[in-house]
């Protein structure tokens, strides 16, 4: 595959899953006890390790290669900005600055997620900003439980506050994202296109350059205010 040839997800699903919602439901109504992993204890004290406990908090989650958390990092100067990711060798690949150009106020740690959100949650933390981009869309029906939105962790992703946002190339996930979204928090919330003139991840640059529309949710859970144009959602 060409640099700018990047595909759109190809799914059967051409809407809001009809499932989704008695699942988001179930996992609302249901507590979720799964044990966490000791690797991803660790990964959660050292993620902190390096913060004055006074900066802003910026959560990069799912960073991938970093590239985003480097950028975030460079935006918000004041703030400790955190990019968590499963894969190794995703973390440990080699980042777009010397190291000695490197922000200092970012840490890289590989956890999973599933286990993080709920430890951020348990601790208290509240973040500044969370960002939840291009995860993987799982585009077959029958995956649907592996999305973000269909996954019981889902409820403590908005319980860590902040300005949440996610970002897709593919229609569907948005718009599922929005809709688990207004049923954990009661709100009005969209989907808008946007335009990445200044991308933050390497797929975001591919998707873009392959002339694929963008699709974003924005949700400011401090003070109640979702942003957005409505997207095809329901």
């Amino acid at each position: 595959m060409s640099y700018a040839n990047s595909r759109i997800p190809a799914s059967a699903q051409g809407g809001v899953h009809e499932q989704l919602e008695r699942r988001v439901l179930r996992h609302l109504a249901e507590p979720f006890l799964k044990p966490y992993a000791d690797y991803n204890r660790d990964a959660f004290a050292a993620s902190l390790a390096g913060w004055d406990r006074v900066a802003p908090l910026i959560l990069d989650a799912g960073c991938g290669v970093g590239h985003s958390t480097i950028q975030l990092a460079r935006a918000y100067p004041d703030h400790w900005v955190i990019g968590v990711d499963q894969s190794e060798d995703r973390l440990t690949r080699r980042k777009p600055y010397p190291e000695a150009l490197m922000p200092r106020n970012l840490v890289f740690v590989r956890a999973d997620l599933v286990d993080y959100w709920r430890l951020a949650h348990e601790a208290g933390l509240r973040l500044a900003r969370h960002y939840v981009l291009y995860p993987n869309p799982w585009p077959k029906i029958g995956h649907v439980a592996r999305r973000w939105h269909g996954h019981p962790v889902f409820p403590f992703i908005p319980k860590l506050g902040g300005v949440l946002e996610c970002r897709s190339n593919w229609s569907v996930y948005a718009e599922e994202f929005a809709f688990a979204l207004r049923l954990v928090t009661g709100r009005e919330i969209a989907v808008e296109t946007f335009e990445a003139p200044v991308p933050l991840t390497p797929f975001e640059r591919k998707y873009r350059d392959s002339g694929q529309t963008l699709y974003r949710v924005v949700c400011d859970l401090e003070d109640g205010a979702c942003t957005g144009a409505p997207v095809g959602a329901r």
